[in-house]
């Protein structure tokens, strides 16, 4: 419980701090801090800029039967980033694929990133068709943040899913943020 209490003073004073002497640099948002009693996902935001490509990873298959279809208007109850939970989006993509929440060491330096979501089979190098198990060291293609690319990293879990690419609009306000990649359904209720 104590050290609960701690990460969540250290972590309002890093909002606080990053507030008073943040930069803007035209990024929508920046990915949210998953904080608990075991790590602190990132205290590194330079690598927390997120990538609004619309472009997907060669192989990837469109979902026959996706629960959205592209254009259907969601909910998203994820926080993957700022702003992101509650927020209004539009569906700008629906695959079938494998979806892994990974550990991952930035190209750019900086303390590991514990648990993102999510980084699919086609975006993880030589992972072939077979779904990777807990543990398995990998390297990434997955371009969402800036560092992911090219960064060592190793699978937490994994779940075979339809994933969905969507723009949205911060409920923290600014512009809308185009192609974030990836949510699941789990994610996400109809508007």
């Amino acid at each position: 419980m104590l050290k609960k209490i701690v990460i969540g003073i250290a972590s309002l004073m890093l909002i606080f701090a990053l507030a008073a002497c943040g930069k803007s640099n035209g990024s929508a948002d920046h990915k949210n801090m998953d904080m608990d009693s075991k790590s602190v996902s990132s205290m590194n935001m330079d690598h927390m800029e997120h990538s609004s490509s619309g472009e997907v990873p060669k192989g990837l298959k469109i979902a026959e039967n996706p629960t959205y279809k592209v254009g259907d208007k969601v909910i998203l109850k994820t926080d993957h980033m700022k702003g992101m939970m509650d927020a209004e989006a539009t569906i700008s993509g629906a695959f079938d694929t494998t979806a892994y929440v990974v550990n991952y060491t930035p190209t750019t330096g900086g303390p590991e990133v514990k648990n993102h979501k999510w980084v699919i089979q086609e975006e993880i190098k030589d992972a072939g068709d077979q779904t990777l198990k807990p543990g398995t060291k990998v390297t990434l293609e997955a371009d969402h943040m800036k560092g992911m690319k090219g960064a060592k990293g190793e699978i937490v879990s994994s779940k075979k899913t339809t994933v969905y690419m969507v723009d949205y609009t911060p409920t923290t306000g600014g512009p809308v943020v185009k192609n974030h990649k990836w949510v699941t359904e789990e994610e996400a209720m109809a508007k």
